[in-house]
């Protein structure tokens, strides 16, 4: 094969893949020739559904778009409310392309900047009406009204921009953080007013249960201790009488017992000195015979 028919070949399969190019499923493309994109017979953007595509080798230019539905899920953002309270919402957006050459146009096809420009428009809504309403409002059940009103607000400005807004959601509403600390604190200081005041009452009763339950022992103790003497000095009385019946029955015999223990009283101690007669009535019975 001569050298020119060879590089005639090799032009001609350039040429013939550099027509052709694919569109994968989920894509869209889009085709710019000598910077301009390309129109369709009804003078609308030229777009390329998936599948096997030509173009013109060397001239055009191809631009693939995102064709499925996008999820933007941005930071929590700061929100004031009819009464000049703020909020910290985190929302999330469902979106799609439905407009490619006006999207394009805008975006340059950055995902990116059409998200970065898509939030602020998605702000703008729900700064609108949340600045509507008041907390109780939010709170109390109207935060489907307030999504439906915010989607309605943002797909008339999201479709400048060639997007369609599918739904709009709010995930969480909090209060901020310096805010949240300072109710915790008055909360927390509330509290723990509450169990004073409880640990207060507590120990008041407790005292009062303690002083009526020492009342009562007293009272108990007193009449068990009279109780005791009284039945302490009837057994003295029962005792004494049945010595006095005892003892009566032979006198004599009960004088010398009532000697001998005090005999044994006096001369306990061998460091004792008793001086006493002889004939003292206290040796009466040393003295006596023995009969």
């Amino acid at each position: 094969m001569r050298p020119v028919s060879l590089i005639l070949l090799v032009a001609v399969l350039f040429a013939g893949f550099s027509s052709l190019f694919v569109v994968e499923e989920g894509e869209r493309a889009i085709v710019k020739r000598f910077g301009v994109i390309q129109k369709n017979s009804e003078g609308e953007t030229q777009v390329y559904e998936p599948g096997l595509r030509f173009k013109v080798p060397l001239l055009d230019q191809v631009f693939t778009l995102n064709a499925r539905i996008l999820t933007l899920d941005a930071e929590a953002d700061r929100f004031v409310t009819s009464e000049q309270k703020d909020l910290m919402v985190d929302s999330y957006v469902k979106w799609r392309i439905t407009d490619f050459g006006k999207f394009y146009l805008a975006t340059q096809g950055n995902q990116l900047l059409a998200e970065s420009l898509l939030q602020s428009k998605i702000n703008n809504g729900l700064r609108s009406e949340f600045g509507s309403r008041t907390i109780r409002e939010i709170v109390s059940g109207s935060r489907d009204e307030l999504q439906q009103e915010a989607l309605r607000a943002t797909r008339t400005d999201a479709a400048e921009l060639g997007i369609e807004v599918v739904d709009v959601r709010v995930k969480q509403i909090n209060l901020p953080r310096e805010v949240s600390e300072f109710i915790y604190d008055r909360m927390r200081a509330q509290r723990e007013a509450v169990a004073r005041a409880h640990r207060s009452e507590g120990q008041e009763k407790a005292e009062v249960i303690r002083a009526g339950a020492d009342a009562r022992a007293t009272v108990i103790l007193a009449e068990a201790e009279r109780k005791s003497r009284t039945l302490r000095g009837e057994g003295d009385g029962a005792a004494a009488k049945i010595y006095a019946d005892t003892y009566g029955q032979n006198p004599e015999f009960y004088a010398l017992l009532r000697s001998l223990d005090a005999y044994k009283a006096s001369f306990r101690s061998k460091d004792d000195v008793l001086v006493i007669s002889p004939d003292s009535e206290f040796f009466q019975f040393m003295n006596s015979k023995v009969r």
